[in-house]
């Protein structure tokens, strides 16, 4: 049972408090969590659930808004975190975004949207196409009447018909002109590559994304070519488990508009999509930099806002680095960032050149870590496939449209 959630921003500042039950949590958790994360030397060690000497912490970042839960009871701390991930889709569907001015100037509706998705500290109503009927997004003729009548007028006053029946996610007697669903294959990697080159981590966390703009009330089944490669399945609250169970089959009443179908994990992956290899050697004061980036196995992928980022090590007095593709530019925090855009097929882009080290420093004792970011287009390296999309109770059939995506996430190369 949730006690309190606060919205901090960038500089701690509480933005918004929402008090929800009888215990009222004092301020001061905030001063004590924002002195915590003060004293951290990486943001990284930030701990998403924080013991304070007189409170449990759920804290989630977003867009430079923190979002700050407090309770003094023991309570599943999964839940907690992602009702706060939550919350903070939901507002930046509801307002096209989150920063700090967003949230002051739709203070009443944020408080609004709080009060309907949780009650007495448990989470209550938390989907979008509900809230959305209870209350109406903002606009220019709201704003405007709320600045004459001094009343909110996006507050409905009935309850949607959706809240009495057992389908909750999707509104009842829908009506479209379009007759059309979308489904999205996101997947992001995670690999660390080590100075010998053995590959010592290789992940894919995915994300099946849909979007329906369907009438009445369709009932769609989706299936896998190969749905045993897939690990830590989690599902939108539409999916029927019992199918998935017997027969590794996703079927679901979806919600309108799009939402999130099914997240999942695959391991066990043998190969990466690039290649980075990083040559740095180091004598009398001078370190030589060579580096080259290809793309590994197959040359007919299309990888899209390809960059190469590493810092320089504390010993470096200047650096002189150039390529043969793309450019080069020197950051803030001795960080250099090669953007190399679309691999030709013709070259492979290297990058090379001399660092120049501190006087009393004969050679390299650190040598940087590569960090590699991209994006491939209609390929899920997972190697999952979709096999088909069934529908029922639809007068028409529908027009389906599949994509698939792959970007890169924690992608290290050591050198």
């Amino acid at each position: 049972m949730l006690q309190c959630i606060f919205l901090l921003s960038d500089s701690g500042e509480v933005m918004l408090e929402k008090q929800l039950t009888g215990h009222k949590v004092d301020r001061s958790i905030c001063v004590w969590f924002w002195d915590y994360v003060v004293s951290l030397r990486e943001p990284s060690e930030l701990l998403l659930v924080i013991a304070s000497p007189t409170h449990y912490i759920f804290q989630i970042v977003r867009e430079g808004i923190t979002f700050l839960a407090c309770t003094q009871f023991e309570m599943p701390p999964l839940m907690a975190i992602e009702f706060l991930c939550r919350v903070a889709d939901i507002l930046s569907d509801y307002f096209g975004g989150l920063n700090e001015d967003i949230i002051k100037d739709n203070f009443v509706i944020v408080y609004q949207l709080l009060d309907e998705m949780i009650d007495n500290g448990f989470p209550l109503t938390t989907e979008p196409n509900i809230l959305r009927e209870m209350i109406s997004p903002p606009d220019i003729v709201s704003k405007m009447l709320s600045v004459v009548t001094g009343k909110s007028s996006n507050i409905n006053n009935t309850l949607p018909n959706a809240t009495a029946s057992s389908v909750p996610w999707r509104t009842t007697d829908l009506k479209r002109t379009n007759n059309e669903v979308y489904v999205d294959l996101v997947e992001e990697m995670d690999a660390i590559v080590s100075r010998e080159g053995v590959l010592v981590k290789c992940e894919i966390y995915g994300e099946i994304q849909v979007n329906s703009h369907l009438p009445g009330y369709p009932d769609l089944t989706l299936s896998f070519a190969n749905p045993a490669i897939l690990n830590d399945v989690r599902f939108h609250p539409c999916v029927r488990f019992r199918p998935w169970e017997s027969q590794q089959v996703l079927s679901f009443v979806p919600p309108d508009g799009q939402f999130k179908l099914m997240s999942y994990r695959v391991k066990k992956l043998k190969s990466i999509p690039i290649y980075v290899n990083p040559q740095l050697t180091s004598d009398a004061g001078t370190c030589r930099v060579n580096v080259m980036v290809g793309i590994r196995n197959d040359p007919g992928k299309i990888i899209d806002s390809l960059t190469v980022q590493f810092h320089l090590p504390p010993c470096v007095a200047s650096a002189d680095l150039t390529s043969n593709h793309g450019t080069v530019n020197f950051l803030a925090n001795k960080a250099c960032s090669w953007s190399i855009g679309r691999i030709p097929k013709d070259k492979a882009p290297s990058l090379s050149g001399t660092l120049q080290l501190e006087s009393g420093v004969d050679r390299l004792r650190a040598f940087p870590v590569f960090q590699v970011s991209f994006k491939i287009m209609g390929v899920a390296l997972s190697g999952l496939q979709i096999d088909k999309l069934d529908y029922k109770n639809l007068p028409n059939p529908p027009y389906k449209g599949f994509r698939a995506l792959t970007r890169s996430g924690e992608y290290e190369i050591r050198s």
